[in-house]
């Protein structure tokens, strides 16, 4: 999946799934207007938060950070 296509504005709006079997986008929910991502670490710890940064960066080549929702599965990242 091509992830450019949905950052808007340096923003990328994701919820995150922890605990997963693999690091993956999944898809796009249109409902939320952001993507489903899951991540095998587990929300201890920062640790998912810190899989997810690393995904985005390895898909857009890009650094990222996430702006809101630490301690939530909706998360706002600004990508740059």
């Amino acid at each position: 999946m091509e992830i450019d296509n949905y950052i808007k504005k340096n923003k990328l709006k994701v919820v995150l799934k922890p605990n997963s079997n693999e690091d993956e986008i999944i898809k796009y929910d249109g409902m939320k207007n952001a993507l489903i991502i899951s991540v095998k670490a587990p929300a201890v710890e920062n640790r998912a938060n810190l899989a997810l940064i690393k995904l985005i960066k390895k898909k857009t080549k890009k650094r990222a950070r996430i702006i809101k929702g630490l301690k939530s599965r909706e998360k706002i990242m600004e990508i740059f």
